[in-house]
């Protein structure tokens, strides 16, 4: 048979069933939105696998803060420029495989999810063999683009130290989505939580017991990335899913350009957004009193990913429930689970909006122990508080484009509005009307909004 993607996988339910939908409550409607809602987003708001990622990472940043404000600004650059660039790809290419499973599994072809699981890794390992070099060559990189030397030299080599990192990418996020799609993905709050508990005891171990510094922190980094992935793998292979993984095919090295093509167009949508953080770390690497500003950026940045994480599982959420209803031909349930996520996300974005104004530049001080960084955060704070709000939106929006396949029209409108909108009026209010570094990088990250 010709390529699975010519079969259709949006089909129209019983029209009885259409019917009886149409008698339900609005409270029962919403209560029953809310439980297969919940069933996905549940596990990203607490120990779930994108937001304890992105802990693994603050941890590793809080110990590697301590230890130095050199240190800091090292692992502010690798983690938030290279790190994230590779992140950026993978997981946007792994959102084309939620596409798939999503709506394979809503059109009750279940045997393709673990098809499209295979195709999915294959595809992602040849990703991240392209993207080595610029983790090889990270010190002439930063050093070219006029960053310090001495952070240049500590960047690439911990650069070098979080190449096993970006291959765990691609078990975690291909097998993230693929249990998405069957909202079976407890599995990864619990393999999650313990790599979580493991980071943070290694990482007090070998930094603050065993005084191994960078190394300390790095050798925690890797094991700590890599622990669930294995525990996610034996789980997917061993009966955890019987309908969609029927063992390895050799249908997985067919149609691999259609996968390939989707994924291209997941990963431009996502890499866009991910890699403005990107640019504003980099323009603010060249301003004055450089350090203390890629510190204060960084732990902003950091601060507004934790919430971002938060909205990540709405937007997993979002991506299941409209794949699986748009797969099973029902347009009328996908528009009213965007409303439910959406008014929910926000509502928690809004709680955290006035935590951090009220808190500020104490919460710097679990990042750093320089007063000058944590005052220019506390400047920062009720910025970052809008930037919490109203990022509590965006990333719902997203997930419903990933459920739909509309990724490369986002693509197109991320383009305009983050880089021939956004990077043009920060360099402007930067460089041209010398505005200092804190607000430079707030108005740019505001002028994404458009």
């Amino acid at each position: 048979m010709e390529g699975e993607f010519t079969v259709k996988l949006l089909r129209n339910i019983e029209a009885a069933e259409h019917a009886n939908k149409g008698r339900e409550s609005l409270k029962y409607k919403i209560w029953k939105e809310n439980k297969k809602m919940w069933v996905v987003a549940a596990p990203a708001n607490s120990p779930y696998d994108d937001f304890t990622r992105f802990i693994r990472k603050a941890f590793s940043q809080a110990f590697i803060g301590h230890i130095g404000s050199k240190e800091l600004a090292a692992f502010a650059l690798v983690s938030t420029v290279f790190l994230r660039f590779a992140q950026g790809i993978l997981l946007g290419m792994a959102n084309g495989l939620e596409t798939l499973c999503g709506q394979a599994y809503g059109a009750r072809q279940y045997h393709m999810l673990g098809i499209y699981l295979q195709r999915s890794w294959l595809v992602s390992v040849i990703a991240s063999t392209v993207l080595l070099p610029v983790f090889i060559f990270t010190t002439p990189i930063l050093k070219a683009i006029g960053q310090e030397d001495e952070i240049a030299e500590m960047a690439g080599t911990m650069a070098l130290w979080l190449i096993p990192v970006i291959y765990s990418f691609i078990v975690s996020y291909t097998c993230q989505m693929y249990l998405q799609a069957q909202s079976k993905n407890m599995i990864i709050a619990y393999l999650a939580a313990i790599a979580l508990s493991i980071h943070v005891f290694l990482s007090w171990l070998l930094t603050v017991k065993y005084k191994l510094g960078v190394s300390g922190a790095m050798i925690s980094t890797v094991l700590a990335f890599w622990l669930p992935n294995i525990g996610q793998v034996i789980f997917v292979t061993s009966g955890g899913c019987p309908e969609t993984w029927r063992g390895f095919s050799t249908l997985a090295f067919k149609d691999l350009w259609p996968i390939f093509k989707l994924s291209l167009s997941a990963g431009a949508m996502l890499c866009l957004e991910v890699w403005y953080n990107t640019v504003l770390i980099l323009l603010t690497g060249n301003m004055k009193n450089a350090e203390v500003a890629i510190d204060a950026l960084s732990i902003c940045l950091n601060i507004n990913g934790w919430e971002m994480m938060i909205s990540l599982g709405f937007m997993a959420a979002a991506s299941v429930r409209i794949a699986n209803e748009l797969g099973s031909g029902n347009s009328k349930a996908a528009k009213f689970s965007i409303t439910t996520i959406v008014v929910t996300s926000f509502g928690i974005g809004f709680v955290l909006f006035v935590f951090f104004l009220l808190f500020r530049e104490r919460i710097a001080y679990l990042f750093t122990e320089n007063n000058d960084v944590a005052s220019s955060v506390g400047r920062l704070s009720p910025l970052l508080a809008f930037s919490i709000l109203l990022n509590s939106v965006q990333p719902v929006l997203s997930g419903v484009a990933i459920g739909s396949g509309w990724q490369s029209t986002v693509a197109y409108v991320n383009i305009g509005s983050y880089y021939l909108i956004g990077v043009p009026i920060g360099i402007l209010l930067g460089y041209v009307y010398n505005l200092r570094v804190q607000e430079f990088s707030i108005l740019l990250t505001y002028s994404s909004f458009f």
